[in-house]
């Protein structure tokens, strides 16, 4: 359904009303096309504090209006640090153009840091400078107990790195102008270019306020950069229509032969959507107890890329929700990803170098009335992915992310009623709902050659939802 708030804004009447009324003032969003791959515009780099981040996957010039500016904070030590954060960007930030991009790049948190809050399972900790000024610097490494890191020691460090987060949220929220804010952790900077093509790009048009960590190692670069899935086959599960469709059409876009799966019952779309993208389609119920089977006997050759994106909603208060709604939802939305997973990771058909990309929701993190069995399967899939990254990736050598979609244009949500219709869009720091394809982009990041060392990630497809974001 088309967002006519939107396209009001856009006319010389709704700019003044919308200013007069304190309204919100959206701006349209430049996605990725074929015919503009890049945002028009250089890009501006800038140093606070001092960084040793090798940085040159970024092709750095000065601009009086640049589309990108990229920040690096890894360098950031203590207050006085944060001073140089403000210091650099407080005379730019006016200056980038609409729908431009800032992403500050950060060093990874201590090893104690939650999965969630930027940190990447396997990240490398970042070398400590010494303790804080003024500090005892005879204090012995041992007096921290065994398996203390140096960094989980200066908590003046720790302490100036963590504020790098309430800011990039912050500037987020007010930048506007359809300009999105992004925090990068990492400790290698060649690792982390598929992350920064992909933030500085308009792939990542509906990706704000997000922080992403980035492991350290060897990058896979593909043979061709604007096919970078040739030779590689993906499989989408809910794949016949909304976000799985776009999802199938963007990794084929990328080069993948993608299997599209979904219910028998929606068969004949599965086999629309595969025809038309040169793929294959496999009808079989997610729930199956032997679902993970007979996906592996239809893929003999294996797996690159398992997109878990079937999902289902069955909308009700906890008080009037029947045991079958809260079991149909936790079954089609998290334990038939577990059981799949499980699988087709014991039967070996995810191929080392894999990418698994499960949907979790801003259900899951912010919770919504209504949705208690629908929050809670998102939840797990959040909890499946800290957990299972981290052992994937060590024994399989498999990545395991997920992405979290806010309110994005299907035909789910034009069938909710206007006023909550309307506020789902507004309730974003790009006052707008986002479009399938911006899930299906992020995904396709995520299943990238070159972004093994991003794993346990949850990312945020929201515009930077003002809930739970």
């Amino acid at each position: 359904m088309a967002d006519r708030y939107l396209s009001f804004t856009g006319t010389a009447p709704g700019r003044f009303l919308t200013r007069r009324f304190g309204l919100p003032q959206p701006a349209p969003l430049r996605r990725w096309s074929p015919e503009h791959p890049e945002l028009d515009g250089g890009t501006l780099l800038l140093t606070a504090g001092k960084s040793e981040l090798d940085l040159s996957c970024l092709r750095a010039d000065a601009s009086d209006r640049p589309a990108a500016v990229v920040l690096d904070a890894t360098g950031v030590r203590d207050v006085d640090g944060l001073a140089e954060v403000h210091a650099a960007l407080h005379p730019v930030v006016r200056s980038v153009a609409a729908g431009g991009r800032v992403v500050v790049l950060g060093a990874p948190l201590d090893a104690g840091t939650p999965l969630g809050t930027g940190s990447s399972p396997g990240a490398r900790t970042p070398l400590d400078a010494g303790p804080p000024r003024g500090a005892d610097s005879s204090l012995g490494a041992g007096s921290l107990g065994a398996g203390a890191s140096l960094g989980a020691r200066d908590h003046h460090r720790a302490a100036a790195q963590q504020a790098l987060e309430g800011f990039i949220r912050s500037l987020g929220k007010e930048i506007g102008r359809g300009r999105t804010v992004n925090l990068v952790r990492t400790a290698d900077g060649p690792a982390a270019e598929s992350t920064l093509r992909f933030l500085l790009s308009p792939r990542s048009a509906y990706v704000s306020g997000q922080v992403i960590g980035v492991g350290a190692g060897p990058v896979t670069a593909p043979a061709d950069p604007a096919r970078p899935l040739a030779g590689r086959t993906a499989l989408v599960t809910g794949g016949a229509r909304g976000i799985g469709a776009a999802v199938a059409e963007t990794l084929a876009r990328d080069g993948a032969h993608v299997v599209v799966l979904d219910v028998p019952g929606a068969e004949a779309d599965a086999r629309r959507v595969a025809g038309r993208l040169g793929g294959t389609a496999l009808a079989l119920d997610i729930t199956a107890a032997d679902a993970g089977a007979r996906i592996a006997a239809a893929l003999p050759d294996g797996l690159d890329v398992l997109i878990h994106n079937a999902g289902v909603t069955r909308d009700r208060r906890l008080v009037n929700m029947p045991a079958d709604r809260w079991s149909s939802v936790l079954d089609v939305n998290l334990a038939s990803v577990l059981r799949t997973t499980d699988a087709l990771l014991a039967a070996g058909t995810l191929k080392a170098g894999g990418r698994i990309v499960a949907t979790a929701s801003i259900a899951g993190i912010a919770g919504n009335a209504g949705q208690t069995n629908y929050g809670a399967s998102k939840a797990g899939i959040i909890g499946l992915v800290r957990a299972l990254a981290p052992r994937a990736l060590a024994e399989h050598g498999v990545t395991v992310n997920a992405v979290a979609p806010g309110f994005i244009e299907t035909k789910m949500t034009a069938a909710i009623p206007l006023f909550i219709r309307e506020a789902g869009r507004r309730m974003n720091s790009l006052a707008q709902g986002g479009l399938p394809v911006d899930v299906a982009e992020t995904t396709a990041w995520l299943a990238h050659p070159a972004s093994g060392a991003v794993n346990g990630q949850v990312v945020r497809v929201c515009g930077q939802s003002l809930l739970g974001a």
